[in-house]
């Protein structure tokens, strides 16, 4: 089983060739969620994710000999990059297998590292097994993205981090796919501080290793906007350590997972992808059970599509309050929409979308709906804004 001396090991490596990332106190977020929350920027990475340490120590760990071998890899997404980064670093020629759906943005930065890119299959589970086949046809070393103890080591590194940074915390909050993260984590934190809790954060439509652990059955889903935990099949060696160093392990829906990712770029001028999220989106959702205790949270990654950020932002503003759709049914008379605009400027929103309807209502043929996307200051904003204008005799509806 992984052991701390691996994992000071994987440190030495790693000294000057990966980010000593920052973590620091969040005032915000501790007042919000009424814990003390330190946040571990691994976003701040390079290729802006904790991949880094586990491609890193593995390569280097290869490489300790003057051998230079060859690495092949399957990703859609950080691994591959980290894979990819360190192994031109180091001089090793990298081969990363993709799906075929992999995002083109992704192929080009992976490629931008040197490697070489073979998309192929529809799945994973596809990329994997042409991987497999690969490294034995061409002699390369295969380095799995989290089922490795070279790999788990090097991640582990971002416990001895935080608690060399942060002595005083009381629980970590990790996110959970294939299990490497947190057997690292776990590994080196429990070493340090025996009494420490150990939390890891699945996402509820990839529930794989919380089955596992907890003799469930949730049903798997088909796509998450956590894709970096996004794993069918956890971890062999993984499943040893959660099951003997981590302490429990939560579930956290998409919901969650938006709300925290605007919070932290609202909040924390920081930007997470979804599984860099899932820390935070359990500590939102079970504020009861980290109350009053001293919070680590591991911002995992940064790497998220712009279109999904800019979708997952204005969803936030509907969840707030800021941005709100109302319709308001009027008599169809020159001035009225005039009317109605000029009031709704007036109690201080402004209007984003205006839409004048005659022809697809079932109102009488001399009234109108006119259905507005507004800005406003929040919900009470919005009660306001619809009172005033059910005062002037109007109807207002609040469109979900």
């Amino acid at each position: 089983m992984l052991s701390f001396q691996d994992i000071q090991n994987a440190a030495a490596r790693l000294q000057g060739q990966v980010l000593d990332t920052p973590c620091v106190e969040s005032r915000t977020l501790s007042q919000i969620t009424g814990a003390d929350v330190f946040l571990k920027f691994e976003n701040l990475q390079f290729t802006a994710s904790f991949k880094e340490r586990g491609a890193c120590n593995k390569l280097a760990e290869l490489t300790a000999g003057g051998s230079r071998p060859g690495v092949i890899a399957m990703s859609a997404g950080n691994h591959a990059q980290g894979v990819a980064y360190h192994a031109q670093r180091l001089g090793l020629r990298a081969v990363i297998v993709m799906p075929r759906f992999t995002p083109g943005v992704k192929v080009s930065r992976t490629r931008g590292f040197g490697a070489e890119v073979v998309l192929h299959g529809d799945t994973l589970e596809a990329a994997r097994a042409h991987a497999l086949a690969l490294a034995k046809t061409e002699g390369l070393t295969f380095v799995h993205p989290y089922d490795d103890q070279a790999v788990m080591a090097g991640q582990g590194t971002l416990g001895l981090e935080m608690l060399r940074d942060q002595p005083e915390l009381e629980v970590l909050i990790v996110p959970v796919g294939g299990g490497g993260l947190i057997s690292g984590i776990a590994t080196a934190a429990k070493a340090i501080k025996p009494g420490i809790e150990v939390v890891g954060v699945q996402v509820q439509r990839f529930p794989a290793m919380f089955n596992l652990i907890k003799e469930k059955a949730y049903e798997q889903g088909a796509s998450t906007i956590a894709e970096g935990i996004a794993v069918g099949a956890p971890g062999a060696l993984c499943v040893e350590v959660i099951q003997e160093r981590v302490d429990e392990l939560l579930l956290v829906d998409e919901g969650d997972i938006e709300q925290a990712i605007v919070m932290l770029l609202e909040i924390e001028k920081t930007l997470v992808e979804g599984a860099g999220a899932a820390a935070l989106a359990a500590l939102l959702k079970y504020r009861d059970r980290f109350a009053g205790k001293k919070v680590g949270m591991v911002l995992s990654g940064g790497n998220i599509d712009p279109l999904l950020l800019a979708s997952i932002i204005g969803r936030g503003m509907v969840r707030s309050g800021r941005l709100a759709r109302i319709v308001v049914s009027a008599r169809d008379v020159p001035g009225m929409l005039a009317r109605i605009t000029a009031l709704v400027a007036d109690a201080g929103a402004n209007i984003d979308e205006v839409h004048h309807q005659r022809a697809f209502t079932a109102l009488s043929a001399q009234s109108v709906e006119i259905e507005m996307v507004l800005q406003t200051r929040g919900h009470e904003h919005v009660k306001d804004i619809i009172s005033q204008l059910r005062a002037q005799k109007w109807e207002v509806n609040l469109v979900g």
